[in-house]
């Protein structure tokens, strides 16, 4: 039997749900229609969250107390985009130094629970709070003892009936054209689930010492990293006593680890008085200074800049920078050298 033509094969229609335009394809939109498109969607997530905004008040405060004095860890479940929602709120929350974990809502109920003990509290994502899978883990929170905060859209639900405090966004007209599109209903719950991690964070103990513990990679981790983090300590720390031949510095830089070119001299308390580099030695050498009896407290840089081992480590990398130096000497509150900053130890670090 011989085949149809390529161009008579029938091809498939899309339909235009009820009640509703089907848009046009974006090929066919021109660029100010295009920008206008991307305008209506921001309007429309900026108005949902302000909207969040109106409906806090007891309940949010009710709800940033159980977070804060949770004795477990903070349980997030969700389904769907909410789910993906929930997923970034429980890793805002253990950034912030709150124990928590996302728990599946389909893989609870086969097992997962185990995850889940008294002591814990759970945060519950559902726009609709309809959910099925979500409304079947009510029943054995409540057995477990376990308070429900629910963030919804609708305080009639199954979800937010079974919680113990619901966080409410009101109903929310997603900024998808068929209107259908999770968009500003996932930005208003994205939204509530910061200020609930914000207000629990400002509420407890958590500085920037504890934000560097937790965040020891990338950007962020270097933004908060300290000097003693990073400085060079014990022998691989380079000190000569300002009574040292230049000869006897000169052996110090040679045979120290990591051979950091440069020797930090101290007086006889372990107070820094100065600093000779391999720098100072090439220029001496050059000049035809080459007396290498002479003590290096009539050689030295005298007063180098210095830092304490508690600066950031971004700061002494920028007075690096403006000093155009290689090292700079590391001291405690009373001037007493205790290590050295050196530029490849910020290389390795990736600062420079």
């Amino acid at each position: 039997m011989a085949r149809s033509p390529r161009s008579a094969a029938k091809k498939p229609r899309l339909r235009a749900l009820p009640g509703r335009a089907t848009p046009a394809p974006t090929s066919e939109l021109d660029d100010e229609a295009l920008l206008a498109c991307a305008r209506d969607v921001l309007e429309a997530e900026s108005r949902a969250i302000l909207g969040v905004t109106e409906r806090l008040g007891a309940p949010f405060v009710r709800a940033v107390r159980l977070v804060r004095e949770c004795q477990g860890q903070v349980i997030v479940t969700g389904m769907g985009k909410a789910g993906h929602i929930g997923q970034k709120l429980s890793a805002t929350l253990a950034s912030t130094g709150v124990r928590s974990v996302f728990l599946h809502p389909a893989e609870a109920v086969h097992g997962d629970l185990g995850r889940v003990a008294r002591g814990d509290v759970v945060l519950a994502l559902s726009n609709s709070g309809s959910t099925e899978e979500l409304v079947r883990l009510l029943p054995s929170f409540k057995r477990m003892a376990t308070p429900v905060i629910a963030l919804t859209a609708d305080t009639q639900s199954l979800l937010a009936r079974g919680s113990d405090v619901v966080l409410e966004i009101g109903h929310i007209e997603e900024a998808c054209p068929m209107g259908l599109v999770p968009t500003a209903s996932t930005a208003a719950l994205h939204a509530l689930g910061d200020a609930l991690t914000m207000a629990v964070l400002r509420s407890r103990p958590f500085g920037t010492d504890d934000y560097a513990l937790l965040h020891p990679g990338g950007k962020l981790g270097r933004s908060v990293q300290r000097v003693f983090e990073l400085m060079r300590t014990g022998p691989a720390n380079p000190l000569v006593r300002d009574t040292a031949t230049l000869s006897e510095v000169v052996g110090v830089m040679t045979k120290t680890p990591g051979r950091p070119g440069a020797a930090c001299v101290v007086d006889r308390t372990g107070r820094l008085v100065g600093i000779f580099t391999d720098g100072d030695l090439r220029r001496r050498v050059e000049q035809g200074l080459t007396d290498f009896k002479i003590q290096v407290r009539d050689v030295m840089g005298k007063q180098p800049r210095c830092v304490t081992p508690e600066t950031l480590a971004l700061s002494a990398t920028a007075q690096m920078r403006e000093l155009k130096v290689d090292q700079l000497p590391v001291v405690d509150v009373d001037g007493r050298a205790v290590g050295l900053l050196d530029v490849q130890d910020l290389l390795a670090a990736k600062f420079v």
